[in-house]
């Protein structure tokens, strides 16, 4: 049985004995991100490692604390219920540690910039390696890659990406879906927001996006980017596919986690001098404050704001020439 299947038919045992105000974020946990990401295993087949990876993947959506404690709760429940009818003889879900890692999370995030590529030749070197090191050595990870950073997107938004979304009049992206898990596999969505938002396509990645939209052909609905066979990507596909963990360590990048590239593209454009209220649109953050945190400056602008306040105080400590005495004459 699909664990969504029995977890839909063993609820009330499973969530027996909690209090109404409880059971409500626990059922949400479950709707929202144990059945998409976990509800089309069999209850056998779910491990500790799937259980961790999955529960990795909800912090580094940035999902409260509160959120990812509640849904791994109901997720703990419902397999105890499992061991229970003798369906497992241990409780896979019981995960450990995941608050260390949500509070290494909330700590880098507050600082994303210091998790950002520093500049584009370190991009394309990054795209390069990944392309190198993938079977058949396919290209289309390499373009994933320099898009995301140059869009600050999603990997998800970026598989959801269609031909018809890209105007190349006034290149412009219109990011309308995402791709993410859902029971039996990828499947497309409403973006995180669920609004649709515009971001710039800038002139250094348009031949690449030109090229794709070529390759695609004239249907508008074609996905203008693919894995090697023409499928739906995400982020765990392109690490498996790429073998990015070890690539990114072998670089000395060991420190890039899977919103990076994102992170990157919006550091980018704040450095260039984006305006907030713009970048929070170009990101599709909910909270300005979200944004925000990405406009800390570094070094250079801080020394040039030194030079800048010196130099208004070199203009007030300039003699000022008196003006020239009325001379009054009958």
């Amino acid at each position: 049985m699909k664990l969504a299947e029995y977890g839909n038919a063993n609820m009330d045992l499973a969530l027996r004995g909690l209090e109404l105000k409880t059971l409500d974020p626990y059922l949400a946990g479950w709707r929202m991100r144990v059945v998409p990401a976990l509800g089309h295993l069999a209850v056998r087949m779910i491990t500790n490692g799937a259980v961790d990876r999955t529960v990795q993947n909800w912090i580094a959506d940035e999902l409260s604390r509160s959120t990812v404690k509640n849904t791994i709760a109901v997720l703990v429940r419902v397999m105890e219920q499992a061991v229970r009818d003798g369906i497992i003889k241990v409780n896979p879900a019981r995960v450990t540690g995941w608050q260390k890692l949500y509070k290494q999370a909330e700590d880098e995030l507050l600082d994303p910039r210091a998790l950002a590529l520093p500049d584009w030749e370190t991009l394309v070197a990054l795209a390069d390696a990944l392309v190198a090191a993938s079977h058949d050595e396919y290209r289309g990870w390499g373009d994933v890659v320099i898009f995301a950073a140059c869009t600050a997107a999603r990997i998800g938004e970026i598989s959801g990406c269609r031909v018809g979304d890209i105007d190349t009049t006034q290149w412009i992206w219109t990011v309308r879906r995402q791709t993410t898990p859902a029971p039996g596999g990828l499947t497309d969505k409403g973006t995180k927001g669920k609004r649709a938002r515009k971001v710039p396509i800038v002139e250094e990645i348009r031949p690449l996006v030109a090229q794709r939209i070529l390759s695609a052909g004239p249907n508008p609905d074609a996905r203008l980017f693919t894995g090697p066979r023409g499928g739906r990507i995400s982020t765990a596909v392109l690490r498996d596919a790429t073998h990015r963990d070890d690539v990114v360590t072998k670089l000395g990048y060991e420190h890039l986690r899977r919103h990076d590239l994102r992170h990157t593209g919006l550091t980018w454009f704040a450095d260039a001098g984006v305006q907030v209220h713009v970048l929070r649109r170009i990101a599709g953050d909910g909270s300005l404050t979200t944004t925000q945190r990405y406009l800390h400056p570094d070094v250079h602008k801080i020394m040039a704001a030194g030079a800048a306040l010196s130099a208004h105080f070199n203009v007030l400590r300039a003699p000022r020439s008196l003006p020239s005495p009325i001379v009054m004459t009958r």
